[in-house]
């Protein structure tokens, strides 16, 4: 899947991880994730995780409810946050 919408959330990811490791976020956005990176390989703690859930807020004008964010402690990939992404904008739609 190599959509604008899985592009720009791979994107925030990378750039939230790559400051997290303090390093530049001007690498190319998509080069070290694909749809099937396990979160849990990127090293990123709860308060780094909701800051990536902020910045799709932000990015994607939708709005992340508490009992939401809840639910998505399950998602595994960075394709299962394009997917839950996709899920709030169709519903916004």
């Amino acid at each position: 899947m190599s959509d604008q919408l899985a592009r720009e959330v791979i994107a925030t990811i990378n750039n939230r991880a790559l400051a997290e490791r303090d390093e530049s976020t001007t690498a190319t956005p998509s080069a070290e994730l694909t749809m099937a990176t396990e979160l849990t390989s990127l090293g990123l703690d709860s308060l780094a995780f909701a800051d990536i859930l902020w910045d799709l807020e932000q990015a994607h004008n939708i709005k992340i409810e508490m009992n939401t964010a809840d639910a998505w402690s399950n998602l595994q990939t960075v394709g299962d946050v394009v997917v839950a992404v996709r899920s709030l904008l169709a519903k916004e739609a």
